[in-house]
């Protein structure tokens, strides 16, 4: 059985504007709190986390800036 392996990455830079990689950084040790105590993120996890942190101020209608 083949699994795919996950690349671990460091942070990437936000490629929203006026969405700061420290917004991005608190919104994942949310969404990923387990996940953070067995291991690292992936590049997936990060963008995931930064998509969700948009969508996220979106609907509470809050300007990135």
């Amino acid at each position: 059985m083949k699994t795919k392996k996950e690349t671990v990455l460091p942070q990437p830079q936000p490629f929203t504007p006026g969405i700061t990689a420290g917004m991005v950084r608190e919104h994942a040790r949310r969404l990923y709190r387990d996940k953070l105590e067995h291991g690292t993120l992936t590049l997936e996890d990060w963008v995931m986390a930064e998509k969700d942190l948009v969508a996220t101020m979106e609907a509470e209608e809050i300007s990135p800036r």
